[in-house]
């Protein structure tokens, strides 16, 4: 790919006084080998990271300096093409850094980290309120010449106008001075946020002492409790992790209900301890400089500046969606609970339904009204057997195939890769790497990252993708089994890599998930539905013991019991998503205890239970600004991904060759090349209607007047 020369520029003698310094530097070479070069992770040291990150910002800022003061009048070319070119080292580095941060942080990584996270955010500001780069950027988004340009080229025009005004670029420099204050601030902020999460995380478990401890779990979660144990070199059976992948099976399962409050109570009071890692003092620091930032910006509130490129646009807007679904949401949750209750009574239990009973008595009502027992259903539900069913799906649905490979080096030795390829013309588009297991040092959840986009500007440049989870390693010569809430939850991270090997673009900053954030997780949440399809449940849902199917009267049983839980998984997630838009719509300083309780108070907030993240947890929007006034885009993503399954249904159900191809050629192919509302009419032949989201969770539709 070509470069841009800057030898005449200032940093010159930056790189000759660091160039033996740089040769020696593996983070600093260009990939290489297969697939026009892969990530050198067998070469990589933590010692490496700041050296390069510096000698990549200078080289980045030189570059951009090149473009800034090309005396020649702005062409897409000269400018916008070349800032897609810029920065190919900067990219490479910031990826292996990432995946360092998320999957190997160590103590050592984290010095690093703390020191690094401002100086990214002061080389953004520098690129972002560069004068010069901003006049050439507005010249031709003004440009009636623009306008003969191709649709993707005039697209990427927009996207680096609207971001760059976004960030400040018209603001003055006294202004634009503070922004960059504030954002460096914010950079510091949200290490610290994340830094302390994980160490909640790795430092707090619940010890199992005796055998009477491990009473009601499942093999698998004994197993890994052992394992965890040992890990820890701890003296005792068992133990606990406190990450949602260990907490939630103990919930489900143990009948220890004084071990369940104990679990619940670590896993809830994250952050939120008064030691070391409390983050209270730290979120309400970030909330502060955000309300200033949007002001300097020219937003009322942080919330309204966050939703300036989304698709929802309008604060008010949010809050309208979730709010109508809340309500019946908590009828069912009410419901539910009201059967808990029932049991609990029966039994001879003297207390009322606590959140840490909700999981368990949630699964002995499951069983009572459906006859189906998470139990029963999982020894079908092997990880590697429902990995090669998404396979299948996407070679169904988009003409994937996948094929293992051993020839690139990976991060750790849990990692796998595989080269995906059309079937039919047998192309290869690009790499999936696959982290599926937790370990000290990775963050909670899961998650798909792009390594590397997908473009063909000067040739064609493959995409690499991976998707990370933190399933729960058990014996060693037994098969990982998950539960079909975690299955659901590899298909929607599996949807996300789909979105970014099915991109066909020119373009990388248009490429693959790089969309609004609010339309986002439509395509992961909608190949959610193919793992409950018959032709994958038939096919790879396989007893790990007798390699037989799924029964097809579990599978009916499966069906008819599809809504169950929606109450439960609805008011946990629309309680964290309505306080964040609270959050962000307020603008003097709050107290984070007393700000959730009396929103939750004023919502009538189910007592059984909680927030899916607390305020001083809340990663998603406390670790950096991506999801933060946007935690309600599962929401709005879930309304689209619900009126596009129906498509299907309507249609010759979920194979429907065609409906995929119009889902091909409209959505997973055509990243930020067209304005997403008019990607998913052209897909739909409509806009999206809210009544399918009602339907699909089972509850009551309002009429609308």
């Amino acid at each position: 790919m070509k470069k841009i020369l800057t030898f005449f520029l200032m940093g010159t003698s930056f790189f000759a006084a660091n160039a033996q310094t740089n040769q020696s530097n593996p983070l600093l070479k260009p990939w290489s080998g297969p697939y026009g070069g892969v990530p050198a992770f067998n070469e990589y040291k933590v010692a490496d990271f700041k050296p390069a990150i510096d000698f990549a910002i200078q080289e980045k800022l030189n570059e951009v300096e090149a473009i800034a003061n090309n005396p020649k009048a702005p062409t897409f070319d000269n400018t916008i093409a070349a800032l897609e070119r810029s920065g190919e080292t900067m990219d490479r580095i910031s990826t292996v850094y990432g995946i360092y941060r998320s999957n190997l942080s160590s103590p050592e990584f984290n010095v690093v980290d703390r020191e690094m996270s401002p100086k990214f955010s002061e080389f953004s500001d520098k690129i972002n309120q560069n004068k010069k780069l901003f006049t050439r950027i507005e010249t031709l988004y003004n440009s009636k010449e623009s306008k003969k340009l191709t649709s993707e080229q005039q697209r990427l025009i927009w996207l680096y106008y609207t971001n760059f005004v976004r960030q400040g670029a018209k603001l003055n420099d006294a202004d634009k001075a503070k922004v960059a204050a504030i954002n460096k601030q914010l950079a510091t902020l949200f290490t610290t946020f994340s830094q302390n999460l994980l160490a909640e995380e790795h430092n707090q478990y619940v010890e199992l002492k005796t055998e009477s401890d491990f009473e009601g779990l499942p093999l698998e979660v004994k197993n890994a409790a052992i394992a965890e144990a040992k890990e820890r070199k701890l003296n005792v059976l068992g133990c606990i992790a406190n990450t949602r992948s260990s907490i939630e099976p103990f919930l489900t399962f143990s009948i220890r209900r004084d071990l369940r409050e104990k679990a619940f109570d670590i896993f809830v009071r994250r952050g939120d301890n008064g030691n070391a890692n409390d983050n209270n003092s730290t979120l309400v620091t970030i909330l502060e400089l955000r309300t200033q930032k949007a002001k300097l910006l020219g937003f009322p509130t942080f919330a309204h500046w966050s939703l300036s490129n989304k698709m929802a646009k309008d604060p008010q807007k949010t809050l309208d969606l979730m709010l109508s679904v809340w309500e019946p949401a908590v009828g069912k949750v009410n419901q539910d609970v009201a059967e808990m209750q029932k049991i609990v009574d029966a039994e001879g239990g003297k207390f009322k339904i606590a959140p840490w009973d909700y999981r368990f008595y949630a699964e002995k009502v499951r069983k009572a009204k459906y006859d189906l027992d998470q139990n029963e259903v999982k020894p079908y539900l092997q990880l590697e057997k429902l990995r090669e069913g998404m396979f299948w799906v996407a070679g169904e649905l988009f003409n994937l195939q996948f094929k293992q490979i051993t020839n690139v080096p990976v991060y750790h030795a849990d990692v796998r890769v595989w080269e995906v390829s059309n079937k039919v013309t047998g192309k290869v588009v690009g790499l999936w790497y696959f982290d599926p297991y937790a370990r000290a040092g990775k963050r909670s959840g899961a998650w798909m990252n792009a390594y590397r986009n997908q473009e063909r500007m000067d040739k064609e440049v493959l995409t690499i993708v991976s998707n990370n989870c933190n399933f729960i390693k058990g014996a060693t010569d037994e098969p990982i089994l998950i539960s079909w809430e975690d299955a659901s939850t590899l298909f929607h991270e599996f949807g996300h890599a789909l979105h970014g090997l099915c991109s066909n673009v020119t373009y990388p900053s248009l490429a693959g998930t790089s969309v609004a954030r609010d339309y986002v997780e439509f395509p992961s949440q909608l190949l959610e539905h193919w793992l409950g399809t018959p032709e994958v449940l038939n096919k790879f849902a396989l007893h790990y013991k007798t390699g037989e199917p799924l029964p097809k009267a579990m599978v009916d049983r499966i069906e008819r019991a599809a809504n169950f839980g929606e109450g439960f998984s609805t008011v946990e997630t629309i309680s964290s998503s309505l306080v964040d838009m609270k959050l962000h719509l307020e603008t003097t300083k709050i107290d984070p205890k007393k700000f959730e309780k009396e929103t939750l108070d004023a919502l009538h907030m189910p007592s059984e239970i909680v927030m899916r993240h607390r305020i001083p947890q809340f990663g998603h929007i406390f670790s950096s600004d991506g999801y933060a006034a946007g935690y309600y885009s599962y929401l709005w993503a879930d309304v689209i991904n619900a009126d596009a399954w129906e498509a299907f249904l309507e249609g010759k159900g979920p194979y429907d060759k065609a409906v995929a191809k119009r889902l091909y050629d409209n959505v997973f192919s055509v990243g930020n090349t067209i304005d997403q509302e008019k990607a998913y009419e052209n897909f739909r032949g409509r806009a999206p209607k809210s009544d399918a989201l009602m339907r699909a969770r089972n509850f009551p539709i309002t009429s609308k007047k």
